[in-house]
């Protein structure tokens, strides 16, 4: 019975008291400071059952810019590419740019 209260209380957390006021013609929840949510945190709001649960707006994905790689290995050559095969549109705007440079 000990171990059940004890995992009990692990599972339920800290609990912390909001204060909901008015701003402009919204109402505005105030978060304490201790739950650690940084200002201008988007946040996903659902309400089930007359309760309402919070949680942060996942992040999207950040992607990588590698354009600042290039020469930074200079021993380093690339391998043809020749996994595919080039569309037939490709080859003739190559074709029609080649001609207006000659």
């Amino acid at each position: 019975m000990y171990i059940l209260a004890v995992y009990t209380e692990l599972a339920m957390g800290t609990e912390y008291r909001a204060k909901v006021f008015k701003s402009g013609n919204s109402l505005a929840l105030r978060l304490p400071k201790a739950l650690g949510v940084k200002e201008g945190t988007e946040m996903v709001v659902r309400e089930e059952h007359s309760k309402f649960t919070f949680e942060p707006v996942e992040a999207p994905k950040r992607k990588l810019d590698i354009s600042g790689f290039w020469g930074k290995a200079p021993g380093l050559t690339l391998a043809p590419r020749e996994d595919f095969e080039e569309r037939p549109s490709t080859i003739a705007r190559r074709l029609r740019e080649g001609d207006r440079k000659e």
